[in-house]
């Protein structure tokens, strides 16, 4: 006989994920430490809870190599899969949002939404494939601050992850004090 409790369902209910670019402009592209740079670049990411007056609650989530920017919740009523952190995630959690301001993004690189390999390089006009540049750990801390400026938000409250997201979590705080 099983004692295990069946897990509560997902508290923070249906999410949208939204998208920003920047780079349009050479002045304003993603310079890389590999010594390229990237144009229009697209950063996919999912919010959760209310960011308050000050914007002094923000926590950023970052995800493992594997992950995506769909810590919580579902993109449907139709979706049967919540996000990857659901049980850690809402009103009472963990992460609650009843007090917290969460931000997720799918990391620079990766193939959930954000530039990565299979994206359109604006210079052929083709996807990058092989072409797409050698990127760090700290080339996808700088896509995200930008992220964070766009948010209007000054400092974050923190940063947490596991795995690869751990790494981005411990390059924050060297790139940005």
């Amino acid at each position: 006989m099983s004692t295990k409790k069946p897990q509560p369902p997902t508290l923070v209910g249906i999410v949208r994920s939204k998208d920003f670019s920047f780079g349009d402009s050479p002045e304003d592209a993603l310079q890389l430490d590999c010594g390229r740079s990237l144009r229009s670049v697209n950063i996919r990411y999912e919010t959760y809870g209310t960011l308050n007056a000050d914007k002094s609650n923000a926590i950023l989530v970052e995800h493992a190599w594997t992950g995506d920017a769909h810590l919580a919740g579902f993109h449907s009523e139709n979706d049967r899969k919540p996000g990857w952190w659901d049980a850690q995630v809402g009103p009472g959690r963990p992460f609650d949002t009843d007090k917290y301001f969460i931000i997720c993004s799918n990391i620079l690189g990766g193939c959930s939404g954000s530039t990565g390999p299979s994206s359109i390089n604006p210079d052929t006009g083709e996807p990058y494939r092989m072409s797409f540049p050698v990127i760090t750990i700290a080339d996808m801390v700088r896509a995200q601050k930008r992220l964070i400026d766009h948010l209007g938000i000054k400092k974050l409250l923190a940063v947490v992850g596991g795995s690869m997201g751990g790494m981005l979590a411990c390059q924050w705080p060297i790139l940005y004090p």
